[in-house]
């Protein structure tokens, strides 16, 4: 039987709850997080703590959650990020779901969020299932067109094995990246962010990956800035 999700745009209730009102409010709500944060609180009593003070609605804790970090955090994030000069000629390592799902929102119309880091996050999330939608190949072939233009010399796509259809992906991915310039490798492994702990030109919006490379390229926010002007994106960075 067919997959009843057919785009992975904005859940019904979003456009409610992330308004021009609410997302001053959010602001203000990573702002404070992030002094929590630095007075070693844990993230969920953070979220606790903020939630209940602006009586946030789950999916805006959500946000919340995905958005926040640290000051340090945020520091150590931005030093390690690289730009397209860096990438020109050298190998991509991807975090494959990360990334498709957040071009899938984009070109969906779903909410993304821009974080005090500048990564940009999703709220869609896997819960252990992928399914293609009707923006997949859009996806795929945008992004082809992106590292084609970039110069980068070869791109690695890491695949959550547990994942249900990643088997499906992997087979996608490779069948779409026949046209690009570039070679294009996928590999389906147990705990991507793991593997990419400590590895250097990683693509990935994971926190917890951002704060163990040793550098990164912003390359969703890179592909919604330059090819996806329709995009929605909510700002949460505390300058």
């Amino acid at each position: 039987m067919p997959h009843a999700q057919q785009h992975r745009g904005a859940h019904p209730e979003d456009r409610h709850l992330f308004t021009l009102r609410s997302s001053g409010v959010l602001r203000l709500a990573c702002e404070e997080a992030a002094w929590l944060l630095d007075r070693g609180y844990t993230p969920n009593s953070v979220i606790d703590v903020v939630g209940r003070r602006h009586q946030l609605h789950a999916r805006q804790r959500m946000a919340l959650q995905r958005s926040m970090c640290s000051t340090n955090a945020r520091q150590s994030r931005k030093n390690k990020q690289i730009g397209v000069a860096e990438i020109r000629d050298a190998t991509l390592l991807i975090d494959g779901f990360n990334l498709i799902i957040g071009l899938e929102v984009a070109l969906s119309g779903g909410l993304l969020l821009r974080g005090a880091d500048g990564a940009l996050r999703d709220l869609a999330g896997l819960r252990g299932s992928y399914h293609p939608v009707e923006e997949t190949d859009v996806a795929l072939a945008l992004l082809g067109e992106i590292l084609d233009g970039l110069g980068t010399k070869a791109t690695r796509f890491y695949l959550d094995s547990p994942v249900s259809n990643s088997g499906k992906l992997k087979a996608r991915i490779i069948e779409r990246a026949r046209g690009w310039k570039q070679n294009a490798e996928v590999e389906l492994v147990a705990n991507p962010d793991r593997l990419l702990k400590n590895q250097f030109c990683v693509v990935s919006s994971d926190s917890v990956v951002l704060d163990e490379a040793g550098s990164w390229f912003n390359l969703l926010d890179f592909a919604v800035s330059s090819k996806i002007g329709t995009a929605w994106i909510l700002e949460l960075g505390v300058d």
